[in-house]
């Protein structure tokens, strides 16, 4: 079967691709292993899909260039991907920080791209394993089962390892590698970290949950932190996961809202009261704090002491010994280099009709909506330029 193009991977980067590039004029091939598409939109965001951020600027994405994702995020913005979605009459609303979710079923984003695909005529092919994949002649070949597909454009559309469980393999990797593209290392991002065991004091605070400023580097959030019986969760230690090192330091700020020298003052109105008692965080993480810190009652504890107990609380270090793995991680950080690739079109320099779009990528976002508008703009830009080689 001839195609002009064949897109790998039915999520949310391969259909927007497929469906950009078909209702352009170009005939389309949609290939997945697995049996339904857009595995991880269903789960995304509870059910009802975090499908994507009102401020989604390159800022917010992790690249070895930072600059790359700016064309393909300036020429599809959040706001044209909003645009469709009240086409399609799906009703949404804005929850925190920029997030924009559907009020109802994250299987009307799935629909809306299906029917999209439908209006471009897209062939599907899916629970078909793919199979050798060669190319010669300016003609891309891919086995599907028990035949084959041609086209003079293939797109890698595969995402990354992370949720294994919907069926996230390496395969984007393997493909780049094998048409000579480079690829950065890639790791879990948006990941839950574990704690060492001399850390077992924290873990037994599983479920406790509070507002935090969380730090790795330079990078910063201000959102709520987990305790789990592994470590630690919560939307701002998942932010700083995707910037975090092995062997390097998370630290947080337990009271990210007290200005300077507010034990000094809440020793002065209340010298009988415990550290515990002024912390204002819930009651087993408070004694716990006080307990590493070695203070009771405030009036008993000097100002030297309190002032660097006020240190310790706005940045408290952790050290966590590695993170859940793909297995828990929302995205993954590295993938195909963008060094090899147009920002302009997500083509390969160096194999003319190669693309590469989505979570495959070496561009990975925020929490928050981020990587999915990353999937929209990157897979329009890609069906652009499809449709623009064909005629």
């Amino acid at each position: 079967m001839d195609y002009d193009a064949i897109v790998l991977g039915a999520g949310g980067a391969g259909m927007m691709c497929a469906a950009v590039a078909g209702q352009r004029g170009a005939r389309v091939v949609l290939i997945d292993h697995n049996d339904e598409p857009g595995r991880k939109i269903l789960i995304s965001g509870g059910g009802r899909c975090n499908f994507t951020n009102i401020a989604a600027t390159a800022d917010r994405y992790l690249s070895a260039n930072p600059h790359f994702a700016k064309s393909a995020l300036g020429r599809y913005t959040s706001q044209d991907f909003l645009a469709l979605v009240e086409r399609h009459g799906i009703a949404w609303h804005e929850k925190t920080l920029g997030q924009l979710f559907c009020d109802g079923s994250a299987r009307q984003i799935v629909a809306m791209l299906h029917d999209e695909c439908a209006a471009g005529q897209v062939a599907w092919r899916l629970g078909a394993p793919i199979g050798a994949i060669d190319h010669a002649d300016s003609r891309f070949r891919v086995r599907v089962g028990d035949g084959w597909v041609s086209a003079p454009a293939l797109v890698i559309a595969t995402g990354g390892p992370s949720i294994p469980k919907l069926g996230a393999t390496g395969l984007a990797y393997d493909l780049a590698r094998q048409f000579g593209l480079k690829v950065v290392e890639p790791r879990p991002a948006l990941v839950p970290l574990t704690l060492p065991g001399e850390e077992a004091l924290f873990r037994a605070l599983a479920g406790v949950a509070i507002p935090v400023v969380a730090r790795a580097g330079k990078a910063r959030f201000a959102e709520a932190a987990l305790f789990t019986h592994r470590g630690l969760s919560g939307p701002a230690i998942l932010q700083v996961s995707s910037y975090w090192r092995h062997g390097e330091a998370v630290a947080i700020d337990f009271r990210p809202d007290a200005g300077a020298g507010w034990l000094l003052a809440a020793k002065r109105a209340r010298p009988r009261a415990t550290l515990a008692a002024v912390l204002d965080l819930p009651g087993r993480l408070a004694e716990a704090l006080a307990a590493r810190i070695g203070i009771g009652e405030l009036g008993a504890a000097t100002d030297r002491a309190l002032a660097e107990a006020e240190r310790q609380l706005a940045d408290w270090p952790f050290r966590p010994n590695g993170t859940e793995g793909y297995a828990k991680a929302e995205v993954t950080v590295g993938g195909i280099a963008t060094a090899g690739l147009s920002s302009r079109t997500m083509g390969a320099r160096s194999v003319p009709g190669l693309y590469a779009i989505g979570e495959a990528v070496d561009v990975t976002g925020w929490l928050g909506g981020y990587n999915f508008q990353w999937a929209w703009a990157s897979g329009w830009a890609a069906g652009q330029a499809i449709a623009e080689a064909r005629s």
